[in-house]
């Protein structure tokens, strides 16, 4: 599996674009915005881009997503059900985050836990990990140990939970049960910021001290 990563729009939001280096697939996960440079990205490397895969719904993590899906004629899959607040609130995140106007849109495919997506012959395993929104899925790719968490976890950090529907105890609880129990040597590639490991996060987080085991 090969990862591109293009961080977008003033947030720094880390969209990747995931390559099958046996059938040529891609997809990209978190398409935030800048849909342009995306679909240049998308032309230089000669991507054939199969899927777009979203792991939560707040708008610095979508805001391409369907520009995307029409240019390309694909279909835009995750999150969690539990998101659709955050995709009818698509307007007011505008406002609130001081984007362009956005009118709703809605995944094509919502997704559980424990759900596989495939592209190519990679397989991306569904981990639920509510808490910074409440439907907040995580992709893991078991054989590359290799977790895309969105605003789960970060390096030195965790996701936020003062926004709607935020619930710091439950983010705590995802990371905890469900994150901290991959392999230590699994790389976290998170929507913002630089990549980090289980490991490293489980002996030097701030915010998860005392919290595994």
């Amino acid at each position: 599996m090969r990862v591109l990563t293009i961080p977008v729009t003033p947030f720094m939001q880390n969209a990747r674009f995931i390559t099958c280096e046996v059938t040529g697939k891609s997809a990209v996960i978190d398409p935030g915005g800048d849909p342009d440079k995306l679909l240049s990205v998308i032309a230089e490397h000669s991507l054939k881009v199969d899927a777009i895969l979203l792991t939560h719904g707040h708008l610095d993590h979508v805001g391409a997503a369907d520009i995307l899906r029409d240019k390309l004629n694909v279909k835009i899959i995750g999150p969690h059900k539990d998101e659709l607040f955050w995709f009818d609130a698509l307007p007011m995140q505008a406002q609130m985050f001081g984007f362009p106007p956005k009118e709703t849109f809605l995944p094509d495919n919502w997704l559980e836990p424990g759900d596989t997506v495939l592209v190519g012959e990679i397989r991306l395993e569904v981990l639920f990990c509510p808490g910074h929104t409440p439907g907040h899925i995580v992709f893991y790719e078991k054989s590359a140990k290799i977790a895309f968490v969105g605003d789960v976890l970060f390096k030195g950090g965790i996701g936020r939970t003062d926004f709607p529907k935020g619930n710091s105890a439950q983010l705590q609880e995802s990371i905890k049960h469900t994150l901290f129990s991959l392999p230590d040597e699994t790389l976290v590639l998170s929507g913002h910021g630089e990549n980090t490991s289980i490991g490293h996060e489980k002996r030097t987080n701030p915010f998860m001290s005392g919290q595994y085991g």
